[in-house]
């Protein structure tokens, strides 16, 4: 690892030595975040995980009442009900505090579905497919929100990961290798000013 190239001076000594410290400092904090924020990521990938075996679920039992409700009703009836049977959707931005940072990510609230067709018009089919298709928006808004948790979070992973491997890698290293050039051109500066003053003694003893 390449050292830096300053003048090898006590200043110099404690310049680097301070900056090694909070560069050392820095790998520990950096590499406790990381390990916090990857914990936070599996406990995230596994609430999608749950979330998408819930949407498989829902949607094994969502599309077939959706065929027999056409079967029933017929396709252009459907299509006039449904668009009657829209439920109202409210999304806004939250942050959510994780590994201390304010992490962006959704909240939403969906209303309840009202069935507007007159109980003569009703059938058992129509308000299946309500019910199925209104719990398949829920679960779909969710998974949304705890992905786009998840997306940041990896980010933050990645972004923290460089930070160290930087550290670890290239900042630390050089600074050490720095130190002990300029710990070992400093001892070698005392040997040879001892050295000399020890000569230049014994040239005052002989006179």
């Amino acid at each position: 690892m390449a050292r830096e190239n300053i003048a090898p001076t006590r200043s110099n000594l404690l310049k680097i030595k301070e900056r090694l410290a909070i560069a050392e400092e820095g790998y520990d904090l950096l590499e406790q975040k990381r390990e916090i924020l990857i914990m936070e990521l599996m406990q995230t990938v596994e609430e999608v995980e749950l979330l998408e075996r819930e949407l498989a679920k829902r949607i094994e039992t969502a599309y077939p009442a959706l065929q027999r409700m056409l079967m029933v009703v017929g396709r252009e009836r459907a299509d006039r009900l449904s668009k009657n049977s829209i439920p109202w959707i409210e999304l806004h931005e939250k942050t959510r505090l994780l590994a201390g940072m304010h992490l962006l990510s959704i909240e939403y609230k969906i209303g309840t579905v009202k069935i507007p067709y007159a109980p003569a018009n009703s059938f058992a089919e129509c308000d299946q497919t309500v019910l199925e298709f209104s719990e398949l928006l829920k679960i779909l808004t969710e998974l949304a929100a705890i992905r786009t948790i998840a997306w940041r979070l990896a980010r933050e992973v990645r972004k923290t990961q460089r930070r160290v491997n930087a550290l670890e890698k290239q900042v630390i290293p050089t600074a050490r290798e720095t130190r002990q050039y300029i710990e070992a051109a400093l001892e070698e500066r005392e040997r040879e000013a001892f050295f000399s003053s020890k000569l230049l003694k014994r040239k005052a003893g002989r006179l």
